[in-house]
């Protein structure tokens, strides 16, 4: 099963990602137990199955 670490800023915010849905300004991810988080004003910058990344960008207003 592939498993992401999510990052933001360089910075790794969440383990063992399974699931992950961008909502306007919002990205929520959620692991395989349910335990998720949500990421207020940020968005998918880039999904790498391969290295098993999920990168955040921060959104600036």
């Amino acid at each position: 099963m592939c498993e992401l670490s999510v990052l933001l800023q360089d910075k790794l915010v969440f383990r063992d990602a399974v699931y992950a849905k961008a909502d306007g300004k919002k990205v929520t991810v959620r692991n395989i137990l349910g335990v998720y988080d949500t990421f207020e004003n940020c968005t998918i910058e880039e999904l790498d199955v391969q290295s098993e990344r999920l990168i955040l960008q921060s959104i600036k207003e």
